[in-house]
């Protein structure tokens, strides 16, 4: 058993190292010049195995979580995101869950939680934090605003907690506010929350469908509709289609 540090989880990860895989991990996560993941490094370990170094180290105490995040290594940084989301989901008081999120959006706003997989691992659960927050829906809108691409998906992933709860209000009004973002990753990142949304009450993701199908983004209509029955995905889609052709 390696040493309860940020440095014996990096040797533990380290024992599941594949060059090949991490090959293809940067390709998977595009890093290339001018991709969204530009610049990451990986070691080529699978989310599993990262999630079993996570239980080694699950009482690994926050100033290591926050150097283990602090690496170039991306499946160090998802390590460390795991632990920090264990101990928030077991956490005793609310000071506790404060201080780990207070950690989270630091590490957000250093730029460490900087890929699609990084956010959607953690986010939907630290949302839980904003629940009973009386201006959740006013700081997430700001979030949302953001110019970084992993803010604006934080804050949409957020809502996720708030979706399990049966509170949509925060979720449509951030989709709403984000029809115009120009990035993939958002487009689907709404489209998915609208579909969690409409997994719990149909309602609500027609509701928002009758005033924004014809406009939104087509990647976020498909993924909002994804598990309507065939008949309605065509209907849906076929009042974009028929928006599309319309002369501007």
């Amino acid at each position: 058993m390696n040493e309860l540090s940020a440095a014996g989880a990096k040797a533990a990860l380290a024992a599941f190292a594949s060059p090949r895989r991490a090959i293809d991990l940067a390709r998977f996560f595009q890093t290339a010049p001018g991709q969204y993941g530009e610049g990451d490094k990986f070691i080529g370990c699978t989310v599993p195995q990262s999630r079993e170094v996570a239980k080694q180290f699950k009482d690994l105490p926050a100033a290591d979580i926050f150097e283990l995040a602090q690496s170039e290594i991306h499946e160090h940084r998802l390590c460390a995101l795991h632990i920090l989301v264990g101990q928030f989901k077991k956490a005793k008081t609310a000071d506790t869950r404060d201080e780990l999120f207070d950690l989270w959006m630091r590490l957000l706003d250093d730029g460490k939680v900087n890929n699609w997989d990084l956010i959607d691992t953690s986010a939907p659960y630290l949302g839980s934090w904003w629940a009973n927050k009386p201006d959740a829906l006013q700081a997430l809108s700001g979030l949302a605003a953001h110019e970084d691409l992993w803010h604006r998906r934080a804050a949409v992933l957020f809502t996720f907690a708030l979706i399990r709860d049966g509170r949509f209000d925060v979720t449509l009004a951030l989709c709403e506010q984000l029809l115009d973002d120009k990035h993939d990753l958002m487009h689907k990142a709404t489209g998915w929350m609208l579909r969690e949304a409409g997994n719990r009450d149909i309602e609500v993701l027609r509701g928002f469908l009758r005033k924004h199908a014809a406009t939104m983004p087509r990647t976020m209509l498909r993924y909002a509709i994804e598990k309507l029955d065939a008949d309605e995905r065509m209907e849906w889609m076929r009042k974009r289609a028929e928006s599309a052709a319309l002369p501007r």
